[in-house]
Order: structure tokens, then C-alpha cells, then sequence
């Protein structure tokens, strides 16, 4: 009996009875004029189930309309990111829960069954089935035009690609010939791979089954190049900017490319709570795209009903200035649950082979985190709030580790300036900035986003003690996506970001992001290409330290013990303590979040993470509430 449990698990909701359904206000008029049908008919047959006071909250009122913000236009997607609709995602707990599946048998890691909710539909009523996820795999992944690439790497282990199936209408079958144990929770991220879509909207724009005039008219008018260009540009699961794309999101897009986004409930969402009332309790989300500089005061004016994106541990005081001031919200202050509030990332793969020969010797990157004052950031930015040191698992993961967290950490001028001695950087100018082995100064320049205050303030205390080693720090604000495509091509010396976006791991979860697995760790996009395309792209790691974590990340996934994945991810967590790939500065300084006083299920306290928890997707924004939603009606 023992030998199989470890075989098969099943990952089941709660089992609730089904409560009789009321209908909801907002659809009442359509369903008496006959254009939509009762809720008893848009419901699965068996619909996820609420219980909303054995999970501490209370039963919400149906209506009214929320506001919030974002600073650009495709932040749509944080719709996506916020709803947080998935096949299994995690709850508060941080285990995985089904959501738009029913229940998932899992067989040896290897073999996941995932079972449909007969009934569920697509926000534009049509039958959501297996047909979903075989229209995915046969004619958009499996498709050259489409997927050029081939079929996504998650669906490749140990060399091999897995196998789809489908035995009836609400039955899909994953497999491997290896354990895959990473395949739930990727379905439960912030951005997860959509395994399925809608088949009966995309159809319309695939070769496959559109008629050829009517599709090449079709791509003419979108002004794209090709029947695969056009479906890719209506085939927009995550970044949420087609309204005429059906979804199982909480809300439907219904306004397109407007600088006010307007959301509305979508009638065939598949969760009701224990009283028979169908989720979400919020009619509307209106999301306003406003300058970036903008948030704080907007907040501070009551111009939102709920936000924490856009804003920052510096924003607090105005914030709560403007409670006092008789302002109509509250300020909570969430935990912040990535590995390193600003952490800055040496770019292992910078073009220029003088400075990269320097960036790849440990005792630099060791040099430059003890030539900064963390305590004296800590003080000047976050008031001594957030945790002073490097980047590694946080103190609330069970991974957690002093030595890791300050190994390097602490200030110690003298032992960085005698490191780089030791590495030959012993010559200087007349100003006293070190010279490079081919005579040029030591200008290390780190690029940001330029979207984070706190972010320069922090580096412009770090350049005053980089002089005292002996090395002169330029700052280069930029576009965020202009950071991103300078550092993935290696014509960025070094950039600033968060740190890992999981800085609460557990044995459980995949160590990849560790590992030079994808190029968005700043410190290695090369050796991330080259791992991401098998090859084709990028360069092959040649430090000893990067190989060793891509054989860990490789024994994580080929082993399903407990004891064992511990073991690889403590090892993994040293290699980075000790190499400093990443610099990491502050960690867990709280995280302001803007809610409407009568705004109800907000939990006081939270974790802000991307990922896993979605920001506000894990505690279920579907859930929210207004005490009172008919004075939050939409103008």
C-alpha cells in the first residue's frame, strides 16, 4: 500500500455540496430578455465550491466596480496575473489546489490525468473540453507556422517529448517516459503555459480549417504577413488585449486598447460560494493607465479601490499621510516575498573580454558586495525594516540560511580592497579608481529600469563606497525593455533588479531558476540561451560553478525524495552565496497596498510575490467584496 500511494496522488479539491444557485443581479436583465441563459445553465455541473468562513473571510454582495492602475498598456495582462484562473494553482498555503480542473491524478510524477468539469464553458458560452487542449497541442504547438521553435521545453524531459491524450470530452493525459515533477506548479504560475485554448474562436484564423480566401482577407486586413502571424495576434491567453478571445478568467476584457481598460464578470465562471452565489462578487475592474510617477498621488487621492503595483516602501508616508488626512482606504503592509529588494547582477557574459575576464573572478563580485554599506541603505531607504544582506531563500522558507544570507555580505573595505590587489587590479589613476588590466579605468557601469526610486538612492551610496575600493559606479537609466534586450545581447556591463521572484522555496519546488537555465537572470543570459534553444543559441557555461548547478537542477528532477531535494537545493543556495552571481543588497521591505475601507476578504497581512502566488491572485480577488457595491457603481 505504501509502494502505491508514492505511485499515485490525487490532487483534489475540497468536497463541498452544491449549494442551490441564486442568479446574479448583473445578468438578471439578460437572462429575462432571453439573450443569456440562467445561472444554472452557465454553471459546470460541478462547480468549484467556496467556503468562504472556513477559510476566515465572509460572504460577499454581488456588484460594484473596482478600480485600480497600471503604468502601461500591456500591464492588461495583470488582469490575468490578478484573476488568477488556472488549472491548479496554489492557495494561501502554498500547496496546489484544482481550480478549472476537477481533480488531477498523478501517477509516479510522470503521468498526470487531468479531468475537466463537465459543463464548464468559455466566457462566450461555448463547451470548454478536451477539444481545448487537442486543438493546443495538434495545431498550435505541434504547427512549424505557429511554433517555429518546436513544441515548448517544459514538454521535453531528459531529451524526449511527452505524449498527449485524450480519452473522452473531459479527460487529457500528460506523460513522460521520466518524472516531470515541475508540470503543476508551471500550470499554477503568474504567467503558466496555457496547455489549451479556445478552438472554436482561434479556428478562424488557422490553415488547418479556415476557408484560404476568407483567411488570407483576414491577414490582409490585420496588415501581418502570414495566416500563423494573424492567429498569433489573436491568440492572446496571458497578455489579455483581445476582448474577442474567450477566457476562464474571473473577468472579461470589454473595452480593447483604450487608456482606461474596463473588465466585466464573466457569466460562465466556474466558482460559486457556499451560499449559492456566483464568483466573482465584483462586477466590474476598471484598470487606468497612468504615468508611472503618478500612482502614490493618485492613490493618496482615493482614486483606486485596490493597489500595491507601482507603488513603493517610500510611498508609505504620503500614504499614510493621506489616511490620516481622512483619506477613504487603508494602507496594509505586505511581506515582499522576492529573494532581494534591489540585488545588482554582473553580466558573466558581457561582450567586452577584458571586463569579463574581470566580472568572472569570484573575489570582484565578492569585493564589490563587501564594498557596500547595507546598513547604511537600509536606514536612508526602508528605515531599518527590510533584512540587510545577500540574496538567498528568506528567513520564512525552510531552506533558509544564515550563513548563506550574509555570507560576503557585510561591510569590509579592507578585505575587498585586498582581494582586488590580489586579482592584480593593484594600479590606480590620480583620483584613486583602479585601472583595468589593459590600462582603461574601472567605470562599472550598472544599468536600471529607472522605474524604482529607491533604486538609484541606493546606488548612489554604493558609488560613494565603491571610490574607497577603488572603483567608480555609472548609473544608465533606461527603458525597461531596452534593459532587458542590452543585457539578453551582452552590451550591458551590469544591471539592477529584484532578486529571484521565489524567495520562498521548498524542497517541492523546481531549483531551474538557479540554474543558467533562460536568460532572465541578469548574470548569465548567454549560458540561459544557449540551455533554453538546446544549443542553437547563446553560449555553453565554462565556470565550474554554473556547470555544477545545471547537474544539480538535472539531479532534482530524477529524484521524487524529500531528503534528497533538500539536499540539491541547500547545495545550490551555497554555490550562490559563495560565487555572488548576483549581489544582493536588502530583502522583505514591506510592501504598501491601497484598499478601499469598504473593500472586504483584503488579508491585512500577505506575501507580494510574482511568483508563486500571482500578487493578488492567491488570495482570490474573485473574493473581494464591497460592503457596499451599489455605491460602487461604474460612471
Amino acid at each position: 500500500m505504501r509502494k502505491l500511494l508514492a505511485l499515485l496522488l490525487l490532487i483534489a479539491g475540497p468536497a463541498l455540496a452544491q449549494p442551490p444557485v441564486r442568479e446574479t443581479p448583473f445578468f438578471a436583465d439578460a437572462v429575462a430578455q432571453g439573450t443569456l441563459p440562467p445561472v444554472t445553465a452557465r454553471l459546470p455541473q460541478t462547480p468549484l465550491v467556496v467556503d468562504l468562513e472556513a477559510k476566515g473571510r465572509t460572504f460577499g454582495k454581488q456588484g460594484g466596480t473596482l478600480r485600480t492602475m497600471v503604468t502601461r498598456s500591456k500591464d492588461v495582462r495583470q488582469m490575468v496575473v490578478y484573476g488568477y484562473a488556472r488549472l491548479v494553482g496554489y492557495g494561501p498555503d502554498y500547496e496546489l489546489y484544482p481550480d478549472i480542473l476537477r481533480e488531477v491524478e498523478v501517477i509516479g510524477d510522470r503521468r498526470f490525468v487531468l479531468h475537466l468539469r463537465p459543463g464548464h464553458r468559455w466566457s462566450d458560452g461555448a463547451p470548454f473540453t478536451s477539444a481545448d487542449f487537442r486543438y493546443w497541442w495538434d495545431h498550435v504547438a505541434n504547427n512549424a507556422e505557429i511554433t517555429p521553435s518546436g513544441i515548448p521545453e517544459f514538454m521535453i524531459v531528459d531529451g524526449a517529448p511527452g505524449r498527449v491524450s485524450f480519452p473522452d470530452d473531459h479527460t487529457v493525459v500528460f506523460e513522460w517516459d521520466t518524472p516531470n515533477a515541475n508540470f503543476l506548479p508551471l500550470l499554477a504560475q503568474a504567467s503558466p503555459p496555457f496547455i489549451y485554448r479556445p478552438a472554436h474562436y482561434l479556428k478562424q484564423f488557422h490553415i488547418d480549417f479556415a476557408e484560404t480566401e476568407t483567411l488570407a482577407e483576414e491577414v490582409q486586413k490585420a496588415r501581418v504577413k502570414s495566416w500563423a502571424a494573424l492567429h498569433n495576434k489573436r491568440d492572446n491567453m496571458y497578455k489579455f488585449d483581445n476582448p474577442d478571445q474567450p477566457t476562464l478568467q474571473p473577468w472579461i476584457n470589454s473595452s480593447g486598447q483604450t487608456s482606461r481598460q474596463v473588465f466585466t464578470r464573466n457569466p460562465y465562471y466556474h466558482r460559486i460560494d457556499a451560499r449559492g452565489a456566483q464568483l466573482p462578487y465584483i462586477d466590474r475592474v476598471n484598470m487606468t493607465i497612468v504615468g508611472g510617477g503618478l500612482v502614490a498621488a493618485k492613490a493618496n487621492a482615493g482614486e483606486v479601490d485596490l493597489q500595491a503595483r507601482g507603488l513603493d516602501f517610500p510611498d508609505i508616508s504620503i500614504l499614510k499621510k493621506g489616511e490620516t488626512d481622512g483619506g477613504d482606504y487603508r494602507t496594509f503592509l505586505w511581506g515582499n516575498g522576492a529573494a532581494s529588494q534591489i540585488a545588482i547582477y554582473p553580466n558573466l557574459n558581457f561582450r567586452d573580454p577584458v571586463w569579463r575576464e574581470v566580472m568572472r573572478d569570484v573575489r570582484f563580485r565578492r569585493a564589490l558586495s563587501m564594498g557596500i554599506d547595507r546598513r547604511m541603505i537600509n536606514r536612508a531607504l526602508y528605515f531599518g525594516l527590510a533584512t540587510e544582506g545577500g540574496m538567498s531563500a528568506l528567513p520564512s522558507s525552510p531552506l533558509y540560511s544564515d550563513r548563506d544570507m550574509y555570507m560576503w555580505s557585510n561591510m569590509d573595505i579592507d578585505r575587498a580592497n585586498a582581494l582586488l590587489d590580489e586579482m592584480g587590479l593593484d594600479q590606480r589613476n590620480g583620483a584613486g579608481i583602479r585601472l583595468l588590466p589593459d590600462g582603461r579605468v574601472m567605470e562599472f557601469v550598472i544599468e536600471t529600469a529607472g522605474e524604482r526610486q529607491e533604486v538609484e538612492n541606493a546606488l548612489a551610496i554604493i558609488t560613494d563606497t565603491w571610490r574607497e575600493i577603488g572603483i567608480k559606479l555609472v548609473m544608465r537609466p533606461l527603458d525597461r525593455d531596452i534593459l532587458r534586450n542590452r543585457v539578453y545581447a551582452g552590451v550591458s556591463m551590469a544591471a539592477v533588479w529584484f532578486g529571484w521572484d521565489n524567495g520562498l522555496p521548498t524542497a517541492a519546488t523546481a531549483p531551474d531558476y538557479l540554474a543558467p537555465t533562460n536568460q532572465e537572470f541578469f548574470a548569465w543570459p548567454k549560458w540561459g540561451q544557449h540551455y533554453a534553444t538546446g544549443g542553437s543559441a547563446g553560449e555553453p557555461p565554462d565556470l565550474p560553478a554554473a556547470q555544477r548547478l545545471l547537474a544539480l537542477a538535472d539531479d532534482w528532477h530524477h529524484t521524487t525524495d524529500p531528503q534528497a531535494r533538500a539536499t540539491i537545493w541547500r547545495e545550490m543556495l551555497d554555490i550562490h552565496a559563495e560565487q555572488q552571481f548576483a549581489i544582493g543588497i536588502l530583502s522583505e521591505a514591506p510592501q504598501p497596498v491601497v484598499v478601499a475601507k469598504d473593500l472586504r476578504n483584503v488579508p491585512e497581512n500577505g506575501i507580494w510575490a510574482y511568483d508563486p502566488g500571482a500578487h493578488f491572485g492567491i488570495h482570490r480577488v474573485d473574493e473581494f467584496y464591497f460592503a457596499d457595491p451599489d455605491a460602487r457603481v461604474s460612471q
